[in-house]
């Protein structure tokens, strides 16, 4: 048999349903010749078909820029819920910023359940999409951040309300050392019909102005849903939130370690997405507000409680020594000091419930902790709080004790000493309470290691 020169190409393999068609195109030189396919072969070409049903990409899972072995300049996150109006117009504008700046980038999708064919057009665009099952605007962050590559992060809207072509001036501000660059629609311009009223001038400056005050922030916009970021920060910060107060998490996170934060004027655009907005303007700023006072239990209990404390004490020293009167009319007698007494007992409860609070916080990692907050929980043990209890309360017995002894060697005739008893059993109260209340901060402690007396972060 004469030697030829034989080139094979398998084209195709077909499959639908049960019905399987091969097709393999021969070509020789010289004479022509039997083929035979043999199993080995067939398995290779079986193993280059074309599926008909497009597989659908995993969800990416969390992995740093280092684990994923190629770190790019910047990834765009973007997170999404039924966007198709507008997500192509956002994509666009990032990858032509990425081009024109000669930055190495990426835009991440990240998906929350959108049905609206989002998905499909983010993959149209090059966009890599990652799927969140769980609901919510902090969700979808969480995991695309964590499926990115980039040395920074911006986030933003997939609305078109921002504008991406934006990208570069924020790696800019973050190449210049800072941790987080926050973008300022106020200082850049809102235009008409971009942002309701109620929010222009009520919600947003008035939760950035609280997040000021109690976090000492120093932004303009603290609610702003386009900002960058180092990489490196977020890990540092450990967020939890899934809703919407994932962005004010990460400002007060920011704040709390001290993170170097700038702003830039950016242009809040008309949105493009053609239904209803997903934030709901009283049921958000309610969680907003409840999110940065649970966040701030010095503001929420022990500011409240402390000055409950000092005007209940106050008024139980003042009337001590007898009735005092205030004008012709009105003298204040033991019926204002038992409300001496009562806030007393009210506002130390309630400076303990913002010590269970801080100590939860901290032993949780939700704070940050301060250094006088280390400080203290290293000197104040549980047997320091069992101590000071049993001094109060034995002191508090005592008082009570002798008066109940002389009201008795008096026949237990008419009471008197209604002062000394209110004065005594306030004492004895306050005595159970911090006794009870060490025993609970001391079990809130028993977590991740950490105890009363031993609370580093390990």
């Amino acid at each position: 048999m004469a030697a030829c020169h034989q080139f094979c190409t398998a084209v195709s393999v077909l499959e639908y349903g049960s019905d399987k068609r091969e097709a393999t195109f021969c070509k020789s030189s010289g004479t022509n010749t039997n083929h035979q396919i043999f199993e080995s072969d067939l398995s290779l070409v079986r193993s280059m078909r074309i599926d008909a049903t497009p597989q659908l990409p995993k969800q990416e899972t969390s992995a740093s820029p280092q684990q994923s072995g190629v770190v790019l300049d910047v990834s765009v996150v973007i997170p999404c819920l039924n966007e198709a109006n507008s997500l192509e117009f956002c994509i666009k504008k990032a990858t032509t910023a990425f081009s024109n700046a000669r930055m190495r980038g990426e835009v991440i999708v990240a998906d929350n359940g959108s049905t609206d064919g989002s998905i499909e057009i983010a993959e149209l665009n090059s966009a890599r999409v990652v799927r969140v099952a769980e609901r919510g605007y902090g969700a979808a962050l969480k995991q695309g951040i964590a499926a990115s590559r980039g040395e920074y992060v911006i986030m933003g809207d997939a609305d078109d309300s921002y504008d991406f072509s934006e990208v570069p001036n924020f790696v800019e501000k973050l190449r210049q050392g800072n941790d987080l660059v926050m973008g300022n629609r106020f200082k850049g311009g809102v235009k008409p019909g971009a942002m309701p009223a109620l929010h222009r001038y009520f919600g947003n400056p008035g939760l950035s102005w609280l997040v000021n005050f109690l976090f000492g922030a120093g932004v303009g916009d603290s609610y702003c849903g386009m900002r960058g970021f180092s990489r490196a920060l977020y890990d540092k910060l450990d967020l939890r939130s899934s809703g919407m107060e994932f962005a004010l998490e990460f400002v007060i996170k920011a704040s709390q370690i001290e993170a170097r934060i700038s702003e830039i004027p950016i242009i809040l655009w008309p949105d493009k997405r053609g239904r209803p907005p997903h934030l709901r303007s009283f049921r958000d700023g309610w969680r907003s507000l409840r999110f940065m006072l649970l966040y701030a239990p010095n503001w929420l209990f022990l500011l409240p409680g402390g000055l409950l404390i000092a005007f209940g004490l106050a008024l139980v020293f003042w009337l001590l020594p007898g009735p005092r009167r205030v004008t012709p009319h009105v003298t204040l007698d033991t019926q204002t000091m038992i409300f001496g007494v009562i806030f007393t007992l009210l506002g130390f409860q309630i400076l303990s419930i913002g010590a269970f609070a801080k100590v939860f916080s901290y032993s949780s990692r939700f704070d940050r902790g301060t250094a006088s907050l280390k400080r203290s929980l290293k000197s104040i043990t549980l047997e320091t709080g069992l101590l000071v209890g049993s001094i109060l309360f034995l002191a508090g017995f005592a008082g009570c004790a002798w008066i109940s002894w002389r009201w008795a060697a008096g026949g237990f005739g008419p009471l008197y000493q209604i002062r000394q008893i209110l004065f005594w059993s306030m004492w004895l109260f306050l005595g159970i309470q911090v006794i009870f209340a060490s025993f609970f901060l001391s079990m809130l402690g028993i977590s991740r290691g950490t105890f009363i007396g031993d609370y580093d972060l390990k």
